[in-house]
């Protein structure tokens, strides 16, 4: 979706209100909206990753129930790097500049780019979620064949979509000369 559609998109759900604010203001009410929908996105995520997080512990002790040493060390760092991208994402930068920023202003466009980003990044969140309950279902039958690999694959999944969300920075402001 483009960012001109989904700004329309966004728009045309506005009701009176925020169409008047939209007048006065010079868009507010839809800037406004737009961060709205990207917090509530950014919301679904983090409790995706809280998720995750959780199935993760149960892998973690089912393996280490089944004198699973050798992946231990790395099924650990998945839990790390779980919480650290569950971190970046619930406290990313929503696209708020005051009047007097020194950044310059963030327009309806870079807000709908941004937005329009993050909800693809859902694609690799969905990916990893497969992955980690494929391993999961591993781990209550307990299979545990080419465990270390299986983890190394999530961890850098994991660490893809982290270097994406990362990249967002970009889709939120142009670099000014």
């Amino acid at each position: 979706m483009s960012e001109k559609e989904t700004i329309d998109a966004v728009k045309s759900r506005q009701g009176v209100f925020a169409k008047i604010q939209n007048i006065i203001t010079g868009g507010y009410g839809t800037k406004e909206d737009l961060r709205e929908l990207d917090k509530q996105l950014r919301d679904i995520y983090y409790s995706d990753f809280k998720a995750l997080r959780h199935r993760w512990e149960e892998i973690y002790l089912a393996a280490l129930e089944s004198s699973q040493e050798e992946a231990g060390s790395h099924l650990k760092k998945v839990i790390q790097t779980l919480d650290r991208v569950a971190e970046k994402v619930h406290r990313a930068d929503y696209g708020y500049a005051g009047l007097m920023d020194r950044k310059g202003s963030i327009r309806e466009k870079e807000l709908a780019r941004v937005f329009n980003y993050d909800k693809s990044l859902g694609e690799s969140l969905a990916e990893i979620g497969e992955s980690v309950k494929a391993l999961h279902n591993d781990s209550e039958s307990e299979e545990w064949n080419n465990l270390t690999e299986k983890v190394k694959k999530v961890k850098s999944m994991v660490l893809e979509f982290e270097s994406q969300w990362d990249a967002r920075e970009t889709k939120l402001r142009y670099p000014e000369v």
